[in-house]
């Protein structure tokens, strides 16, 4: 089962505020960017996130779960507390690279 845009576009103005956000549709799910930095998956209508060492006092509580198949395991964010999602997005976005351009190869 997909996600739902509707659920997408709640997802994005729980985030509002925190920089540029955008989302890109992956699969029939979707990934949402911070800054350009890939910060939340978003799959059959649950909000994941990583589970880096900067968040697990904050995420203690918190359910965990598997966004897809062979994915691994991740903190389930409880969107519908604001403050929550944004300290935990906040903190995510600070601890995570900028990803690199990959170079197209030429054909």
């Amino acid at each position: 089962m997909a996600s739902s845009i509707d659920f997408v576009e709640f997802v994005m103005g729980q985030l509002e505020g925190l920089g540029d956000l955008r989302m890109r549709k992956m699969f029939g799910e979707y990934c949402v960017y911070v800054n350009e930095k890939p910060i939340v998956l978003v799959c059959d209508d649950q909000v994941y996130v990583k589970m880096v060492p900067e968040l697990d006092e904050l995420m203690a509580n918190a359910e965990r779960g598997f966004p897809y198949e062979g994915a691994s395991e991740r903190y389930i964010l409880d969107i519908d507390n604001r403050d929550l999602a944004q300290e935990a997005v906040a903190i995510l976005e600070q601890a995570t690279p900028t990803p690199k351009l990959k170079k197209r190869k030429k054909l």
